[in-house]
């Protein structure tokens, strides 16, 4: 998975062998990584070691992982948060993500899982420390600036760029015109959205998507791209 020596892992669970049995696994992937053993030990290291992904437990003596998510989010940390629990109902996950988590994970789980789900985290959210990243025909080149389909660069503006690259990392998610505005445009934008049609316009073109099979719209929701 080449060099992972700048992305920092946080670990939070009041187990000590769950996390000596991660700590080491995720040195050996080349993470750099730490350990807390309650959630105010947690938020301090959230603030100096500044954490790219935490796996966070749930259940806690204290302060518990929920509380800590949403003090993170509170703070506007920029972290990918993955809540663990010993619990595998649905009213704890839609509680997990409703605080801000951005990914659940129930025990037991497997390594492997737990690796796959943080690489996940990490396209959506700090492409860029993973250099090059593919997504179905899409090769992503954040240092670059370069997004190749089906193995040719395609010659984008930097907005081009901005918007195909969400489109891509956000596959199977829908996208509607404001949120597009908000995150390629900022939020100071004060032009007519019909702007994101033109660039998707532009973009389908460059594409060869004539028939909007890459770039699906779905009628009065928004964008979407699909990948295998």
């Amino acid at each position: 998975m080449g060099s992972m020596h700048r992305i920092r892992v946080l670990l939070v669970d009041d187990e000590p062998h769950i996390l000596q049995f991660l700590e080491l696994g995720l040195q050996n992937e080349g993470f750099e990584v730490r350990t807390a053993s309650d959630g105010e030990c947690a938020l301090r290291e959230a603030v100096c070691f500044e954490p790219h992904v935490i796996v966070l437990d749930v259940m806690m003596p204290g302060m518990d992982g929920l509380a800590v998510c949403r003090r993170l989010k509170e703070e506007g940390r920029d972290v990918a948060v993955i809540m663990l629990t010993a619990k595998d109902e649905i009213d704890d996950r839609v509680t997990g993500l409703m605080t801000g988590a951005d990914d659940y994970m129930a025990k037991p789980f497997s390594f492997e899982e737990l690796l796959a789900r943080i690489q996940a985290r990490l396209r959506n959210q700090f492409p860029s420390l993973l250099g090059e990243i593919r997504l179905g025909p899409f090769t992503i080149d954040d240092r670059k600036k370069e997004i190749s389909y089906l193995g040719v660069a395609l010659e984008l503006s930097p907005t081009e760029y901005k918007l195909l690259k969400l489109l891509v990392t956000k596959h199977g998610s829908v996208l509607s015109k404001s949120n597009i505005l908000n995150i390629v445009w900022d939020y100071d934008f004060g032009g007519e959205d019909n702007i994101v049609e033109v660039y998707i316009r532009s973009l389908r073109e460059k594409l060869g998507d004539k028939e909007h099979r890459v770039i699906r719209t779905l009628r009065g929701a928004g964008y979407r791209v699909d990948l295998p």
